[in-house]
């Protein structure tokens, strides 16, 4: 089965987050603030340090993966904005890059910090999507929604 939803586009946001601030935090504060309860989202800019996290398929469980204590770039920020419990939930994956051009990736954590942060975010309308914990996998996916074969 596949979920799918046809929402129609709403109103875009483009702009950027201070120096300093949580990078996370910045993105689920402006999505709160503004409404977004469906959209998506992609940042570029950099870090000066950054914490990732990877899912752990057998504890089922996010286990802390990396922390960055260095000036990385960001190469590509991406991700979704749906709710969770009836909340705003940021769903944000970071692709990051040092002086070397080595790369690192993982899922957004608290703690990552913005030197420079552009944003693009798209807001959706016309439907919900809404985060239910998945038996099978134990992640809060999508789930309470149409459902087509």
């Amino acid at each position: 089965m596949t979920l799918q939803i046809q929402p129609q586009s709403k109103r875009v946001f483009i702009g950027r987050f201070e120096c300093g601030y949580d990078l996370l935090a910045a993105l689920t504060g402006f999505c709160k603030k503004n409404d977004i309860k469906l959209g998506t989202f992609n940042v570029i800019g950099a870090v000066k340090k950054a914490k990732l996290g990877y899912y752990n398929q057998e504890e089922k469980k996010y286990t802390y993966c990396i922390d960055l204590e260095k000036k990385m770039e960001i190469a590509a920020c991406m991700g979704n904005i749906s709710q969770k419990d009836g909340e705003i939930m940021v769903h944000a994956h970071i692709v990051l890059s040092d002086l070397g051009g080595k790369t690192v990736g993982g899922h957004l954590l608290p703690d990552t910090e913005i030197f420079a942060a552009e944003f693009h975010i798209q807001e959706y309308t016309g439907a919900e999507l809404n985060r239910i914990k998945d038996s099978v996998t134990g992640l809060p996916l999508w789930g309470n929604n149409k459902y087509k074969e």
